[in-house]
């Protein structure tokens, strides 16, 4: 193994132009010295990448194996490199230079060098992955079953690939699928000539802004609301317009008061994230009123409808939108597996030209592998009955998780555990005051990962709380969680 790593690094190094310059006075092996600096300081080399033999690199750069030789023992003797005894010679972990270098970026960053887009997500936290801890969010667990049909028919479609530019709109099988699917779990009413296939929900609702939204456009959203559906309207120079959500969901009537011209509104209506309100409706019907009278979009993303728990789910908002002013997607990351990067947007019969031309300008046309595995995992009915598992052992989780919270804060005055009725997370409440931003980062040192809520707010007044997702909690992990979690919270309440 530790062959093919050395041969796999050395390979990197051989693609590192190197230009000497005959003419110059300055020598061969001071000109070869300096640019193979220049390759490690900058990165082009990576820590730990093994440089070719000098044997090797005097045929590969076209000069002698001494002004090889030259070279790596002045990158040698300024620690550049170092060299291990019938192994070779690596670059250094420790690379003098790279810490200014850094320094430079950092400043370029704090500069007008990047993109005020880049600017406004740039470390956002909230946009860093999760790990694969206890209560970490956005996690799908399929089983065994499910896991050895999707292996039988991606061997089914090892020939995808093509010699030849595919449908921007998506594989006209899986769009198919997916109208079937809708129409029957969701009640949403299209044909596959109004979807698209995209690369998760993230996509979609960047597809939806490039489309519909221009620079300085009002965009309403829900407060609080999910941060990358937010970070992306700034990204795309969207004006965002808070509108407080309550037990029955986005206050429509606060939205109708507002006296800007609102382009478009963005809703999680059938789980608000991170509340895990319903929409009503009664306020569905007046969301989509208000959106035909204003002349307004309506995104609706509906990521976690698959798991509704203890009753039947409304129908989504587009089911019953007589307008055409709902612009609908959804996720296999959370049904499926995030890996697949599948996802889909349904747009009004008046919008498919504009979004297939911008579909183009992103990335061509989704990759087909992917959509024709999932294509014929609906269609010869896997989907249904891995869903009904899944609900199972969703739910198995949710109730273990609500019974351990409940028992370690029973007698914290403030902690609210919400149950929730749909989805794969849930809301635990803090007191007025609390610091879930630093309750979560003490968390994360412990080994369990939860969001806060507070920074999911764009007005002044916040909530506290916290998000645990239960999708892929295991039974075994899920008391020393809790208590860990609980250590966290009884820190945060000793030192506040």
């Amino acid at each position: 193994m530790a062959d093919k790593t050395s041969r796999r690094h050395e390979g990197a190094t051989h693609l590192v132009d190197i230009a000497i310059d005959r003419a110059s006075q300055a020598s061969i092996g001071r000109q070869l010295y300096f640019v193979l600096r220049d390759a490690i300081v900058s990165g082009r080399m990576p820590a730990g990448a093994r440089l070719p033999s000098t044997r090797a690199a005097a045929g590969l750069w076209g000069v002698s194996r001494g002004v090889v030789v030259e070279a790596y023992e002045t990158l040698l003797s300024e620690s550049y490199v170092v060299g291990h005894h019938g192994s070779g010679t690596f670059v250094s972990a420790d690379v003098p230079g790279r810490p200014e270098r850094a320094r430079r970026t950092a400043r370029a960053t704090a500069r007008n060098d990047i993109s005020s887009a880049a600017r406004s997500v740039i470390g956002n936290a909230l946009l860093a992955p999760q790990r694969q801890v206890p209560f970490a969010t956005g996690r799908a667990a399929p089983d065994d079953r499910t896991r050895a049909v999707l292996k039988r028919l991606g061997h089914r479609h090892l020939d995808a690939l093509s010699d030849h530019y595919r449908d921007p709109q998506g594989e006209e099988r899986l769009r198919g699928e997916v109208v079937t699917y809708l129409a029957a779990a969701r009640g949403v009413r299209c044909d596959p000539d109004r979807v698209f296939i995209t690369s998760g929900s993230q996509q979609a609702i960047d597809l939806a802004i490039r489309t519909l939204i221009d620079r300085g456009d009002s965009v309403a959203i829900e407060e609080p609301g999910y941060p990358p559906a937010r970070l992306a309207f700034t990204a795309g120079g969207a004006r965002l317009v808070p509108i407080p959500v309550d037990p029955n969901g986005i206050n429509v009537d606060l939205l109708a008061e507002r006296p800007e011209l609102i382009r478009a509104v963005y809703v999680t209506p059938s789980h608000q994230y991170p509340t895990g309100t319903v929409l009503s409706m009664a306020r569905r019907l007046a969301l989509i009123d208000w959106a035909a009278a204003k002349g307004a979009w309506i995104l609706e993303d509906d990521y976690d409808s698959e798991f509704r728990y203890d009753d039947r789910p409304l129908a989504a908002l587009q089911g019953v939108d007589e307008h055409d002013r709902v612009i609908y997607l959804g996720t296999f990351s959370k049904a499926l597996l995030p890996g697949l990067r599948l996802g889909y947007l349904v747009v009004p019969p008046e919008l498919v030209p504009a979004v297939r031309a911008m579909r183009v300008l992103l990335d061509r046309f989704p990759a087909p592998f992917h959509q024709l595995v999932v294509a014929d995992f609906l269609g010869e009915g896997h989907f249904s009955s891995h869903l009904r598992r899944l609900r199972e052992s969703y739910r198995a989780s949710r109730d273990v998780l609500v019974a351990l919270l409940r028992g370690q804060f029973a007698e914290q005055q403030g902690i609210g555990i919400e149950v929730p009725m749909q989805g794969v997370h849930l809301l635990t409440r803090l007191p007025p005051g609390s610091d879930d931003v630093s309750i979560a980062q003490a968390a994360r040192r412990s080994g369990v990962s939860v969001l806060p809520i507070s920074p999911m707010h764009l007005a002044p007044e916040v909530s506290h709380g916290l998000l645990l997702g239960f999708s892929a909690l295991h039974g075994e992990d899920a008391a020393p969680a809790v208590g860990r979690l609980a250590l966290a919270v009884q820190g945060h309440a000793e030192h506040g």
